[in-house]
């Protein structure tokens, strides 16, 4: 069933016109690396997303033998590398070398190919700067959760107290720099439970525990748990399907004007942006310290500077991709032909296709415009079918960490993981007639 599905799969790919891939690895419960990579492509007028392979390469995961893993792919299923129109990965080496990495090597059979830096892996690159003190805070915060969550006696003692206490919760959450929102629920819920953390360490040797006492250290532990909830609704909203370059920056530069006006804010004194640390504040009857508040202004500008470094300003304007309805002649990009102008302003002035742009996703829009504008089609569709994240691998890891279990270590996943990530639909009807049924007795 695994293969038919596959067959499908690879004589879709075939018939599009482009298709793009995203691409990440990752080690199982037998220590394996494997490689996982998705792709894009289009069919039946519309964007599809689907789990293409996963394989482990047979030693280390260089970027020569990755790029080996791909060719072969390629090759062994007849698919074509000049259609490939996007590779997204994360950031490492491996996978970004400018001379040896696989985004080198696929451009040098892949011309058109345009790489993409995951947009969530580059999120969580941004917000890991901080001033010393909320690093120092941060610190200090990770080190007593350890404390309590390192040893289950600690821990179910720390759940007792909790429940004694009342508490919503009754648990810290532990922190790890490879999942996306750990840190953002780490603090909020340490902030939640200060009060339960302050009695349970008073009898406890443990050198931290006086920093729950500390109004200061708090209060920057409330904004800390504050303004990584906010991150890790960007961060969320940079998941999920369909997701592409555009929306990306929309939702960059909503953060981006967010940190400005939070800026603007604190410095004043006005911390309601902050629920947390402004219930700390007022619960305590409290003002904000001044200390707190220049860390604070400091953080919010650091974030916005590390936000442009990771994700600069688009220098091509294809404002007409995304609002063709309301380009004028005046307003045209001039990296366009002047027939693509041209037809520019045909597509803008055409009523009947306004109701299709509003229900259809962008690239699915421009995919259907292909015979009446086949130049701007094809311009969008190469600019659009690239994948913005790496999130689908991100998800495929789950789905491999619960098939490929210490017990079936050395499954060879591939075929499960088609079947359970895969909307394709197997043909049942044709799998039945080409197997021969059980006799009677």
């Amino acid at each position: 069933m695994a293969e038919d599905v596959k067959k499908t799969l690879i004589e879709r790919i075939k018939s599009s016109s482009y298709y793009s891939i995203q691409l990440d690895e990752t080690t199982d419960v037998a220590d394996l690396a494997n490689l996982m990579v998705y792709v894009r492509y289009e069919h039946d007028g519309a964007a599809q997303e689907e789990f293409l392979f996963c394989q482990p390469p047979e030693t280390r995961t260089t970027a020569e033998l990755i790029f080996q893993l791909l060719d072969a792919f390629v090759q062994e299923n007849g698919l074509e590398w000049k259609k490939c129109v996007g590779v997204c990965t994360d950031g490492a080496r491996a996978m970004t070398g400018r001379h040896s990495g696989v985004a080198a090597r696929i451009k040098e059979v892949a011309p058109e190919m345009r790489w993409t830096h995951c947009s969530i892996h580059r999120e969580a690159l941004a917000v890991k700067k901080m001033p010393d003190g909320l690093k120092s805070v941060l610190d200090s915060a990770v080190k007593s959760v350890n404390f309590i969550k390192a040893q289950p006696m600690q821990s179910r003692l720390f759940q007792v107290l909790c429940d004694e206490m009342g508490s919503e919760h009754v648990q810290l959450l532990l922190h790890t720099e490879v999942i996306w929102l750990s840190r953002g629920k780490v603090l909020s819920r340490l902030f939640e439970l200060h009060r339960e953390v302050q009695v349970f360490l008073q009898d406890k040797t443990f050198p931290l525990s006086d920093v729950f006492y500390d109004t200061v250290w708090l209060s920057q532990l409330a904004y800390l748990s504050d303004i990584f909830s906010r991150l890790n609704d960007l961060n969320l909203g940079l998941q999920g399907l369909s997701i592409n370059v555009f929306d990306v920056q929309d939702k960059i530069n909503t953060m981006l004007k967010k940190l400005e006006l939070f800026q603007i804010k604190v410095k004043a004194g006005d911390v309601s942006a902050f629920p947390a640390l402004e219930s700390f504040l007022s619960e305590n009857e409290l003002t904000l310290d001044d200390g707190v508040r220049d860390n604070m202004v400091a953080h919010l500008v650091s974030l916005r500077q590390q936000f442009r470094q990771y994700f600069p300003v688009m220098t091509e304007d294809n404002s007409w991709m995304r609002s063709p309805f309301s380009m004028e002649a005046s307003g045209l990009p001039k990296n366009l032909t002047v027939a693509e102008q041209e037809s520019v302003i045909e597509l803008s002035c055409d009523e009947t296709l306004k109701p299709a742009f509003r229900k259809q996703s962008l690239v699915d829009f421009w995919i259907k415009q292909h015979r009446e504008y086949p130049a701007l089609s094809d311009k969008a569709v190469r600019f659009l079918l690239p994948f913005a994240t790496t999130y689908l691998c991100e998800k495929g890891f789950s789905s491999l960490a619960v098939i490929k279990t210490k017990y079936r270590s050395r499954l060879n996943a591939e075929p499960d993981l088609r079947l359970k990530l895969t909307s394709i639909a197997p043909d049942i009807k044709g799998l039945c007639s080409r197997r021969q049924a059980q006799p009677s007795h």
